[in-house]
């Protein structure tokens, strides 16, 4: 299989586990314990079906949208992921051309590769930043800072990360970031010499924006979960949020969010957005899926906050019910992750550009010319 064969997320995903070494790639396609959720998240499209109407005038679509009064040419953008040079040398730089490529919304996370400074000087189209609340508040605030003078057009903060996950895979095939080499996965490393050898001689593997701060990740290797419930503050509360959309000051979005009352204390602290988002799954398992708690949010909240669908999104039709359901865009990680494993930013741009062919082609089918024309009428469950 090669690139040109990817037509859709398992295939990308199919070309990801060849061309990645088995920890790295379990790092990307695990979850927590039985991964319930995980396997939920995409699952719950299905039992919601499109009610098509025809004879539309449909010559001529209209994908625009605009999120956290940000303009976007596609309803879909790519959530901030960490980590993205280990699963191609190019990394955050390969996700961010691509994604300017097709004027969406892309974002790098405080464990991204890449740092902030470079990215802001990088990409024009519109950029956010994935904030982790860290114990050192001089690192916190600092990343505010540094991405204010670089040009970021949003903030996002992270809730649903007080403590790591229990990710089973990470913990049975020894990932770490850095990689580790053990036993068990130096057989892997070494049949995946074309990404080893990336890895070695390239640009030396770091977390940009967490370096001069603290070893871990950078220099010393320690798994996701081990970081987040190690590094990361656990006194994080409401109160914090608040002071962090304060210093930040532009539009503001809070990440993972999954319940009616937590949606709307966001809008009381002034959050111009939030992601419905269960962490793709990685975090704790049996929650709820994005898409199965997305109505009760929008009822809620969705005139006073942009809603965004996060997770499990794997095709155009899964765009086209959500935004059916009232939100303002939807977001997600591994379907773009796979490809970028693929092939780099050739790889995010054939992702994006597939899913941009669904998006419009599925509009023309349901009778929607423009977003606006997408509503309940549309959806049946079963």
């Amino acid at each position: 299989m090669s690139l040109k064969h990817c037509f859709n997320t398992k295939q990308f995903r199919k070309l990801a586990k060849r061309r990645l070494p088995s920890p790295i790639f379990h790092y990307i396609d695990g979850a927590a314990d039985d991964e319930v959720t995980y396997r939920r998240n995409t699952a719950a499209y299905d039992d919601c079906d499109l009610v098509p109407n025809v004879l539309s005038g449909v010559d001529s679509i209209d994908m625009r949208t605009q999120v956290m009064g940000l303009d976007i040419e596609l309803p879909l953008f790519l959530s901030p992921t960490a980590l993205q040079r280990l699963f191609h040398h190019e990394g955050e730089r390969a996700v961010g051309r691509a994604a300017q490529a097709h004027g969406t919304l892309f974002g790098i996370s405080s464990l991204a590769t890449v740092g902030i400074e470079e990215i802001g000087a990088m990409i024009s189209t519109p950029k956010i930043f994935q904030l982790y609340y860290h114990k050192d508040k001089g690192l916190t605030y600092g990343m505010i800072d540094r991405c204010k003078a670089a040009g970021f057009d949003a903030l996002a903060l992270t809730v649903d990360t007080i403590v790591g996950g229990n990710r089973e895979r990470d913990l049975l095939t020894g990932f770490t970031s850095p990689p580790r080499l053990t036993p068990s996965s130096l057989a892997s490393f070494a049949l995946h010499p074309e990404w080893t050898l990336n890895y070695l001689f390239r640009d030396a593997f770091e977390l940009s924006n967490l370096k001069d701060h603290i070893a871990e990740g950078s220099n010393v290797s320690v798994s996701v979960s081990d970081y987040f419930s190690s590094m990361l503050d656990q006194s994080m509360d409401w109160n914090a949020a608040a002071d962090i959309r304060e210093r930040w000051g532009g539009p503001f979005c809070l990440k993972g969010v999954m319940s009616v009352n937590d949606a709307r204390r966001a809008v009381d602290i002034g959050a111009n957005a939030i992601m419905v988002s269960n962490h793709g799954g990685r975090q704790l398992d049996g929650a709820r899926a994005p898409f199965d708690q997305l109505a009760e949010i929008i009822d809620a909240v969705g005139s006073d906050i942009d809603v965004i669908c996060d997770g499990g999104i794997q095709r155009g039709t899964h765009v086209l019910k959500a935004l059916s359901l009232g939100a303002k865009a939807c977001s997600g990680g591994r379907w773009y992750l796979y490809a970028l494993a693929a092939g780099g930013q050739a790889g995010v741009e054939r992702a994006l550009g597939n899913m941009r062919s669904e998006i419009e082609r599925d509009m023309k089918l349901m009778g929607a010319k423009s977003i606006a024309d997408l509503g309940r009428h549309n959806l049946r469950w079963r």
